[in-house]
């Protein structure tokens, strides 16, 4: 059980840098971001790290432990700047700090480029959008078959 727990953990390590690779090498080869490629690909991967973060804290909250638990709350500001700064916080904050450590600290992405292989952006853009639209299609399925 634990060596199938650690074979889960490499291959989705894995899959990260190979989406990161795909994503760098893409951008690098845009003429438009030779210099500024490390802030664009940052802001991608976080938002759509974050948005599969917050699919899983609701499923979490919602279906398996039925208890919101994983919130802030400024309660002298406004709720609109309130909910603005607990997203940051919550979900984009710990993307980026995972993001750096694994791979732009020390430089790293050199190592991850020169031992994951190019999709032609393929890969990044497919979690990309999977990122994006799948909790949009979950709502909608949940509103159109489990509301009733």
């Amino acid at each position: 059980m634990v060596l199938i727990q650690r074979l889960i953990k490499i291959e989705m390590l894995n899959l990260y840098y190979r989406i990161w690779s795909d994503c760098i090498k893409r951008a690098r080869l845009q003429s438009t971001n030779k210099e500024s490629w490390q802030v664009g690909t940052m802001i991608f991967m976080t938002l759509a790290m974050s948005a599969n973060f917050i699919l899983i804290m609701t499923i979490l909250e919602k279906f398996v432990f039925q208890t919101y638990f994983y919130k802030i709350n400024f309660a002298f500001l406004s709720t609109r700047i309130n909910n603005l700064l607990a997203y940051i916080f919550l979900f984009i904050l710990p993307c980026i700090i995972i993001n750096y450590f694994l791979i732009f600290r020390n430089k790293r992405y050199e190592r991850i480029l020169h031992n994951y292989k190019y999709y032609n952006g393929k890969l990044f853009l497919i979690y990309f959008l999977l990122s994006m639209f799948l909790p949009i299609i979950l709502v909608w399925v949940q509103i159109i078959f489990f509301n009733r």
